[in-house]
């Protein structure tokens, strides 16, 4: 069967060359079916206008479109302003834009591409567009532009295994990164999910304990004030003068702790003086430091010994640094204690009621009194201050209330963060939290993905925010590709929007377009300024090699042989 259709392609190999050499010079095979007839010729988009075979490749341009001249200069000028073609020939229906997209080149050994026809016989040999220097046909100034397909059609092809190589390693780098970014995805739903019922818990806790804490001041609010008589009178100022105590002690220890440390400093100079006395060279004749053994001698010859450390002193120092106890000191229980008093003993004249009868008693005059004092029959408590349990209930309604907080604010930011835009497959989230960053000139630019574009002078200084992250788009780019393929080509490329940076001197605030484009690993492949403080980053990425079905929007056609 394969022995067949190679046969098949053998045979009609002449065909096709007779079919090329029928075409006229510069039609490619799309466009030959126009130029079959050898006797009249219609203008590709406006068939109204017909003549004679022989005019095509004239160089003289006669159909409105310029498809009568495919193979010469002769129509690179039209545009819409230009005069009807021919003059008989005016009306509203007159299409004026160019049929063709250029002058084919054969480019055999290697890709067929069209030139503009501008640059047909123009005296300069196009290899990057016509290899195989058919655009030079008249050797205009005695140019000669030899076929040199062959050895670039080698080069290129070389480069292109390269490229290909290079593509199914990034399509397998992508796969990658459409897993982990799937991963993060599903961590951050369900820690969403988590968070809700966190939350719904934790607002229960918080309600129970508003409400313990509603019942402790209830509970503080029926206390009956008890009238103080001498001994309450005393147990106050004795409470009074043992706090102040305390903070006499508490300062007494540390003036002693400082005291120490500065005794051991001067006795650690003394030695380095004691030291330098006996060590220096007498006959070393510098009057600064004589003068200085003279002074350390007539310090050290004064008797110091009243003013040494007293054992008496020490010893009562420690005695007051003592804390108080029932045994030792002050045994302030004993004058803290309140003797009830008449009056007292009207207050607690339920301790003399049974225990059952106690707690009913009890229980009903605190409701009695909280009903009062609500109701303003009576005044509440003057008591300073609010008890332990009150206390208490706050601060734990508080730290409850500042968890509920906490897990609200990262429900909210988990949910932002799934509305973001991460691009197709939501792939950007496997590469968020990486920078990458290239080298240009002064400074080093740096692009962070979903977060920042930056510039750092290389010379020290603080970095320029050039944009902060705000969303996913599109361009439509007309560059030529490099060998190397690193480049964003020519079609539609996925761009990162980066906006509100900082502000320029008498400019607008920072902007990037970050322009996307498939490459092997994330690098940054050029920097420019198109505007004033309006950048624009083209940058390389395994993530958008998908985006076209894993191959390059400007792909050219295949060889036509």
């Amino acid at each position: 069967m394969r022995d067949r259709n190679l046969l098949l392609l053998l045979a009609s190999s002449p065909l096709l060359a007779a079919a090329a050499e029928s075409r006229p010079r510069g039609v490619s095979p799309e466009f030959a079916k126009f130029y079959k007839s050898k006797d009249s010729f219609s203008c590709i988009l406006n068939p109204s206008v017909v003549f004679q075979s022989s005019k095509v490749n004239d160089d003289y341009c006669d159909c409105p479109d310029g498809s009568d001249e495919p193979g010469t200069a002769a129509c690179s000028s039209l545009s819409p302003l230009s005069p009807s073609y021919p003059l008989d020939v005016s009306g509203a229906d007159v299409n004026t834009s160019l049929a063709l997209p250029g002058f084919y080149c054969k480019n055999k050994g290697h890709q067929p591409s069209y030139l503009p026809f501008h640059a047909v016989n123009d005296g300069v040999c196009d290899y990057e567009v016509c290899c195989d220097g058919s655009d030079e046909y008249d050797h205009v100034g005695g140019v000669q532009c030899p076929d040199k397909c062959k050895e670039i059609g080698k080069e290129w092809r070389k480069h292109d295994e390269a490229r290909q190589k290079a593509m199914g390693t990034a399509l397998k780098k992508r796969k990658e990164l459409v897993a982990e970014a799937a991963r993060r995805q599903k961590e951050v739903e369900e820690r969403l999910v988590s968070l809700g019922t966190e939350i719904e818990g934790q607002e229960m806790k918080v309600k129970g304990l508003e409400a313990e804490l509603a019942e402790a001041e209830r509970k503080d609010r029926g206390k009956v004030v008890k009238g103080a008589g001498k001994a309450g009178k005393i147990g106050v100022l004795a409470g009074l003068v043992k706090e102040r105590i305390e903070e006499l002690q508490t300062g007494l220890a540390e003036l002693k702790k400082q005291r120490d440390g500065s005794m051991k400093r001067v006795k650690e100079l003394e030695d380095i003086l004691t030291r330098f006395k006996t060590e220096y060279n007498p006959n070393f004749n510098d009057e600064g430091v004589k003068q200085a053994v003279r002074s350390w001698e007539e310090y050290a010859a004064v008797d110091r010994t009243e003013e040494s450390s007293d054992s008496d002193f020490e010893k009562d120092l420690e005695e007051v640094l003592k804390p108080d106890s029932e045994t030792d000191g002050i045994n302030w229980k004993d004058w803290e204690s309140v003797e009830e008093d008449e009056i007292d003993l009207l207050y607690s004249f339920e301790a003399y009621l049974p225990p059952s009868l106690r707690t009913w008693v009890d229980a009903k005059l605190r409701d009695l009194r909280i009903f009062l004092i609500e109701n303003g029959v009576v005044a509440g408590s003057r008591n300073e201050g609010e008890s332990a349990a009150v206390t208490s209930a706050r601060s734990e309604l508080t730290s409850g209330q500042n968890k509920l907080r906490d897990l609200k604010s990262d429900r909210d930011q988990h949910s932002e963060d799934l509305e973001k835009d991460y691009g197709p497959d939501k792939i950007f989230r496997a590469l968020k939290g990486q920078c990458v960053s290239k080298d240009s000139g002064e400074y080093t630019y740096e692009l962070c993905w979903m977060d920042q574009t930056k510039q750092k002078p290389k010379k020290g200084g603080g970095a320029t925010n050039m944009g902060n992250y705000i969303g996913m788009g599109t361009t439509v780019t007309d560059d030529e590709l490099p060998p190397d393929g690193k480049g964003v080509g020519k079609g539609e490329r996925m761009t990162m929007n980066y906006g509100n940076g900082q502000g320029c001197w008498n400019g607008p605030a920072r902007s990037t377009t970050v322009v996307l484009a498939c490459a092997e690993n994330d690098e940054i492949w050029k920097i420019a300024e198109e505007e004033k403080c309006v950048y624009r980053m083209e940058v390389g990425t395994p993530a958008v090699c998908e985006a076209a079905g894993g191959k390059r929007a400007d792909a050219k056609g295949k060889d036509e042989l």
